[in-house]
């Protein structure tokens, strides 16, 4: 089984702290493990997003980044009257995360303004031929912040650079430590052609309703039954 090392950045990193990086499945959000799977408790048939097996995996893939530290937002205006807005962190942590002038080009997520980056306090190592994709928590729309993607060779590379991040329009306040901020999935390095494979009307016709049939059972669990595979990260 492959295996990530998450270099310590900062000197304030500790071995045993829950701040540190863990698997995904550790830091499902409280909303989802309270939600309820289905939409109507009296009817077992109402199957709600909390019973998507495809859903669920996102939470569980990888691995995630966590602020160390707890965060302020806070808003004023200056000699011009134009808005500024500061991410401020505990003392200690100030290089954790910074303003930084717009990317210029480069839309900003919808309901988003303020541009700032994180400087991550650990940065992962990965065996030969693997890399890892960095994305925003997946499905995590309820921060009030977006990460930017990226992908880097962590086989090759094990010291971290800025990550870049979107503040949504409004928020202004805490965003407490142990926040997700980041979340890392490793994968393997593999060339990959593609191709279009065509069907007949008839043939279209006969794949949705062999789909149906297999998939599409009142009491739900076909996918995971059937054909979803099980995934770890530890």
């Amino acid at each position: 089984m492959p295996k990530i090392t998450f270099h310590s950045n900062r000197f304030y990193n500790n071995k045993n702290s829950d701040l540190n990086p863990e698997p995904a499945k550790k830091s499902m959000p409280q909303w989802f493990v309270d939600s309820s799977r289905y939409w109507f408790p009296e009817d077992s048939s109402s199957l709600s997003f909390k019973a998507c097996p495809a859903l669920i995996d996102a939470f569980l893939t990888g691995y995630v980044l966590k602020t160390p530290c707890d965060m302020y937002i806070a808003k004023g205006v200056d000699a011009e009257g134009k808005e500024q807005v500061a991410a401020m962190t505990q003392h200690g942590y100030e290089d954790f995360c910074g303003h930084r002038p717009d990317m210029v080009g480069f839309p900003k997520p919808i309901g988003t303004n303020k541009h700032f980056h994180w400087y991550p306090n650990w940065m992962p190592g990965l065996e030969d031929g693997y890399s890892a994709i960095y994305v925003h928590p997946l499905n995590r729309y309820d921060l009030p912040f977006v990460t930017v993607s990226g992908i880097i060779d962590n086989d090759k590379m094990d010291t971290p650079g800025l990550m870049p991040f979107f503040l949504k329009d409004g928020f202004e306040g805490l965003i407490p430590k142990g926040t997700p901020y980041a979340q890392v999935i490793p994968f393997k390095r593999e060339d990959w052609t593609s191709e279009e494979k065509m069907y007949t009307q008839e043939e279209i016709l006969e794949r949705h309703n062999f789909q149906a049939n297999k998939f599409r059972v009142p009491e739900g669990g076909a996918y995971k039954k059937k054909v979803w595979s099980r995934k770890r990260y530890d």
